[in-house]
């Protein structure tokens, strides 16, 4: 994972920590849950992005220079 996906999914458990505090002291928001629940799926479809991007980019085979079918003099 990278770092802004580190970031989002720490922010996403925080806030997790948070609805579920809110919940017990002062009783269930809809909408709070609601919108947990947009940021743990953002956060899903934001690691799945990030893990399905190669690390490093592929390296060409070795081959011969110039063109295929130039000739060299």
């Amino acid at each position: 994972m990278s770092g802004p996906t580190k970031t989002m999914a720490a922010l996403t458990g925080a806030a997790l920590v948070l609805t579920t505090t809110y919940t017990v002291a002062l009783g269930s928001s809809g909408w709070l849950w609601f919108g947990l629940m947009v940021l743990v799926v953002a956060t899903i479809g934001m690691a799945a992005a990030d893990s399905s991007t190669p690390a490093s980019p592929r390296r060409r085979p070795p081959g011969r220079a110039g063109r295929p079918g130039t000739t060299q003099p």
